[in-house]
């Protein structure tokens, strides 16, 4: 299945829920790629199961989305028969709008939901979406916001080739975040568990605290030290706190 990557390697038994991880703007499945390893040092029981959107990475040569709908619409059908099985939605900033938009659109059609959503860095959507920069902007401006929000290493910024090749992906996925999202609609059937960077300056803690009105069946606010991209400044902390939620939600029964 091409959002997917390969499955879990060796011979052990796979987790019977699974941890689909949708991507920041700019990134790709790579992100997770120390997740499986980090997670069972923690005994999360899940299965880390990273979506890779097209036009990134081993991807790059396919068109990318620019419309919120029709990813959703992509997603929802061509990973319906995966999300047959238990499962968890973990979005990251643009990854958190993502998967939060993918739940609702399964819900609106009576489909298989996840256990719970575990959503960071990004406000609530019927909220604007947060201002990183106009995906019209000029290279400097972009690759400045992108910078000064740990998005970018430093040592790739004398690196053309890198800087290249990232430059359009952030600014489709810019334009992706534009689209709207309706301010009046049902709750998610599914606990919402929320992480926040305590110095972001991008999607502030009190900016997360109104995805409340989008949750249905339990809400909270988990406040992580570090900024915008805490989930790699100490990937180690935010893992053990993720744990902690899939263990709860591993170890529970399927009910119909």
């Amino acid at each position: 299945m091409r959002y997917l990557s390969r499955k879990r390697p060796g011979f052990e038994p796979e987790p019977a829920t699974r941890l689909f991880c949708f991507p920041y703007a700019g990134g790709g499945a790579s992100a997770y790629r120390r997740w499986q390893r980090g997670l069972d040092a923690h005994d999360a029981g899940v299965q880390v199961m990273p979506v890779q959107l097209p036009g990134r990475e081993e991807r790059y040569d396919e068109p990318r989305f620019t419309d919120l709908d029709a990813l959703i619409d992509d997603l929802d059908a061509q990973l319906d028969e995966e999300l047959a099985e238990p499962h968890i939605f973990y979005g990251h900033s643009m990854g958190a709008l993502i998967a939060y938009s993918l739940a609702r659109r399964r819900q609106s059609r009576g489909a298989a939901l996840p256990r719970a959503l575990v959503l960071s860095s990004y406000r609530a959507p019927h909220l604007p979406s947060p201002a990183l920069a106009d995906p019209d902007a000029g290279d400097e401006g972009l690759l400045a916001g992108l910078a000064a929000l740990g998005g970018i290493p430093e040592t790739l910024l004398d690196h053309p080739e890198f800087l290249s090749a990232l430059l359009p992906v952030v600014r489709d996925d810019l334009r992706l975040c534009m689209g709207s999202v309706a301010p009046h609609i049902e709750p998610l059937r599914v606990p919402l568990h929320l992480f926040a960077g305590q110095s972001d300056r991008l999607v502030t803690v009190d900016e997360m605290l109104p995805w409340r009105r989008h949750a249905g069946s339990g809400f909270d606010v988990r406040t992580m030290p570090g900024g915008h991209f805490f989930v790699r400044s100490d990937e180690g902390a935010f893992l053990r706190e993720l744990a902690s939620l899939t263990r709860r939600y591993a170890s529970e029964r399927v009910t119909v």
